[in-house]
């Protein structure tokens, strides 16, 4: 039942829960015996999102030999790594390819624009009890707790785009509002900080606040506590931590001149714009304790003149990318901090009359730096139309699998377990695909 998990995991992990009157651990509980709170308590995930579908033929895996039709413009060139050739566009990455690995045969992709499926590793249409899966964000919340108090574990910087699933923040699901990320984008980073009145009058609202809280039904039915949601704006506010984090003007101009702004920022239309500087704010979020972070980055849906959108956004990427990892890596954080950018699939072989590619599902390609992981490799390749996965296809799955490995979660392990809203216990993958991927961690 439940992803496979066997009677015997199951009673460990208080899968008899739901049966009236039985005493049981909670999860919480089980983590806590086990130290495992805190265990990894320095790593961290910037997920990029390339919201439409990057043309994966047009990035890591140029096709030299096939026909104009299907090659496209571009040309491919060496890269730090010998063997490895990638897209004239990303000169930048080329130079750091020991420090990236580039996936070429993601599987696993569902056909339609959504969010949802990079963020959880999950279908669109997979469901449980009438809820969404949670993202890889908040379940890492859930299971890990918070990196840093006064900091959200999870923030998303997408801006808002017309077709919402490309803004998409990575949301909570099942496992209910306490979990969602904190949405800080536009004039939200405002409220960050108290202002015109001090500390020590807020924390006596707080009490009072705390005072009408026991005598309500909103605190958690807690009445020493504050409901989850007053306790975490306090903490923010009391602290000027976050807000600081988004404050580019304390980075030295050097480093904000390395990360680029993205602008002018063309192909917008209904998705996201270029904004460079999301990947340095992230890196300063990370700094402060926030363990997830989501950003999307761009309109990849190139119906017509691919060229032109791959022009355009390739060396913008590839600017703030490698600056991102770059900076990482002279601060010692590389090690620590996963980066990963990917689309919701790839884009057709054949480039149609208006110079543009279409939805291509059946496979599609993904960028990956840090975290621990062996660099400096191509996983996976394409047939020679781009088509199909010819060896080593990799499953969504496992690379969001991967993910979580390297926050210190290991899915499939029953003490990393979620409780859905009927308190039914789930693996956070499906058995198939819940071991990280070999070539990276091995």
């Amino acid at each position: 039942m439940c992803d496979g998990v066997s009677r015997r995991q199951f009673m460990q992990v208080g899968g008899l829960a739901m049966f009236a009157g039985m005493p049981t651990l909670s999860l919480a509980e089980v983590l806590r015996a086990d130290g495992l709170r805190g265990s990894s308590s320095d790593k961290a995930v910037i997920h990029i999102f390339l919201g439409g579908g990057p043309p994966h033929q047009d990035m890591w895996e140029i096709k030299t030999e096939a026909p104009a039709e299907l090659r496209g413009p571009f040309q491919e060139i060496s890269t730090a790594v010998p063997g490895i050739r990638i897209c004239e566009m990303f000169p930048q990455i080329a130079r750091m390819a020991d420090k990236f690995t580039f996936i070429r045969s993601v599987v696993g992709c569902d056909g339609r624009h959504c969010g949802f499926q990079c963020n959880t590793g999950r279908l669109h249409r997979e469901r449980v009890s009438g809820s969404q899966w949670p993202a890889v964000g908040p379940a890492a919340e859930k299971l890990l707790g918070q990196r840093r108090p006064g900091v959200p574990p999870t923030v998303a910087l997408a801006e808002k785009t017309k077709h919402l699933s490309w803004s998409d923040p990575g949301r909570a699901g099942f496992l209910g509002h306490a979990f969602e990320p904190f949405q800080a984008v536009g004039e939200g980073c405002a409220n960050l900080t108290i202002r015109e009145m001090n500390v020590d009058r807020f924390a006596a609202r707080k009490r009072l606040l705390g005072d009408l809280a026991q005598r309500s039904t909103w605190a958690d039915n807690d009445p020493d506590t504050l409901g989850t949601y007053q306790q975490q704006a306090y903490e923010i506010l009391s602290s000027n931590r976050l807000a600081d984090a988004f404050d580019l003007s304390l980075e030295p101009q050097a480093v904000r001149e390395r990360y680029g702004t993205g602008k002018p920022f063309k192909f917008q239309y209904d998705g996201a714009p270029t904004v460079n500087e999301q990947l340095l704010i992230a890196r300063r979020l990370v700094e402060v304790g926030v363990r997830v972070i989501t950003l999307s980055y761009g309109r990849w849906d190139s119906h017509g003149d691919n060229e032109g959108l791959v022009r355009d956004h390739g060396p913008k990427l590839d600017q703030c990318v490698s600056a991102l990892v770059e900076d990482l890596d002279e601060r010692d954080m590389l090690d620590d901090v996963t980066v990963l950018v990917w689309g919701e699939f790839g884009r057709t072989p054949k480039i149609n009359k208006g110079g543009g590619r279409d939805h291509w599902p059946r496979v599609s390609c993904a960028l990956l730096a840090g975290g621990g992981m062996n660099a400096g490799q191509v996983i996976g390749s394409t047939t020679k139309d781009g088509g199909t996965a010819n060896d080593r296809p990799v499953h969504v799955q496992e690379v969001i699998a991967t993910v979580y490995h390297n926050l210190g979660i290991t899915v499939g392990d029953p003490r990393f377990v979620i409780h859905d809203n009927l308190g039914r216990p789930n693996f956070l993958l499906p058995s198939d695909h819940q071991s990280p991927m070999r070539e990276l961690v091995g």
